[in-house]
């Protein structure tokens, strides 16, 4: 989705991007790894009014407008994960009019908001699916479908900075960097719709990872950037960006998640680029994030 050419104030972790994504999560232990790489899988998908060869079909969900337009739109997923670690699709949601802000200006998901930590709530807007058909398309996106999707695994590299956050940035990675945003997936898998730009556009990105929960350690988790993203900690919705809109954030201090101190908690990631003309994904964590096992992808995509 495009993105405001306007500058992004990444806020703790010191460093200010044009629209960019950004992720961030707890501080690091004494004498962190250099980088932190994990692996996750994306899916590629044929835009809605492609004509692909049988039997594969064109997503009705990528390059659509939602009915109430573009933008940022909430609610639209469970509070919880399903059985299978996927989203649920309730289409329940609203498009946001204003964002939750916590004590600090800093814009935080709505089902986090905490009156009593000074938290202000956000406002809502019309209710809209943001641009999702149903429950059934909705189960494609993190699902390998060989009719509709291809998927393979896909590694990020996360580099330690002086402030002892971990970050990736499409802004600074020499391969995104050279195409010009984040596209993983650049001439490969259905390969590229044409267009302008020429740019395979229609993809989601899921990563499971998990960390230790260091108690009063001020570990936190940000994201900026488009289209829609879905965080959950511990199963439960943390971030909740979905829509197709230019780069937006959400930020998680998770001393506020009611975690014990010194356990493992798992940390679920979703992505969803929808819509020309930009993709733009920044990651920033100080979290000591794990990569517990390779995920699978069915045979149809080896």
């Amino acid at each position: 989705m495009t993105c405001l050419n306007q500058p992004i104030n990444v806020g703790l972790a010191g460093v200010s991007v044009l629209g960019a994504v950004v992720l961030v999560a707890g501080l690091a232990a004494a004498d962190p790894p250099g980088t932190i790489q994990l692996t996750g899988v994306v899916r590629d998908f044929h835009e809605r009014t492609a004509n692909p060869p049988s039997p594969q079909r064109a997503h009705p969900d990528f390059e659509v407008q939602p009915d109430a337009g573009f933008g940022h739109y909430c609610g639209n997923v469970a509070l919880q994960l399903d059985d299978n670690g996927k989203p649920v699709f309730t289409g329940d949601g609203w498009k946001m009019s204003s964002q939750a802000l916590d004590s600090d200006n800093r814009p935080i998901c709505w089902a986090l908001v905490d009156a009593g930590l000074g938290d202000l709530a956000e406002s809502r807007g019309v209710s809209d699916k943001g641009g999702i058909k149903n429950r059934r398309t909705f189960k494609r996106w993190y699902r390998d479908r060989p009719e509709w999707n291809l998927s393979q695994t896909l590694e990020l590299t996360f580099n330690l900075q002086p402030d002892g956050t971990y970050v990736f940035d499409d802004t600074v990675d020499p391969e995104y960097q050279a195409l010009g945003g984040f596209f993983p997936i650049e001439n490969q898998l259905f390969g590229n719709p044409g267009g302008s730009p020429n740019r395979n556009f229609h993809f989601t990105f899921e990563l499971h990872t998990e960390f230790t929960y260091e108690e009063g350690e001020g570990q936190f988790f940000r994201f900026v950037g488009d289209d829609d993203v879905w965080v959950f900690i511990d199963g439960q919705l943390v971030i909740d960006l979905g829509g197709i809109h230019s780069a937006t954030e959400q930020f998680v201090d998770v001393d506020r998640l009611g975690l014990v101190d010194g356990e493992d908690y798992t940390l679920d990631f979703f992505f969803a680029e929808r819509h020309r003309t930009q993709s733009n994904f920044r990651i920033v964590t100080s979290l000591r994030l794990d990569d517990p096992l390779t995920p699978s992808i069915t045979a149809a995509f080896d």
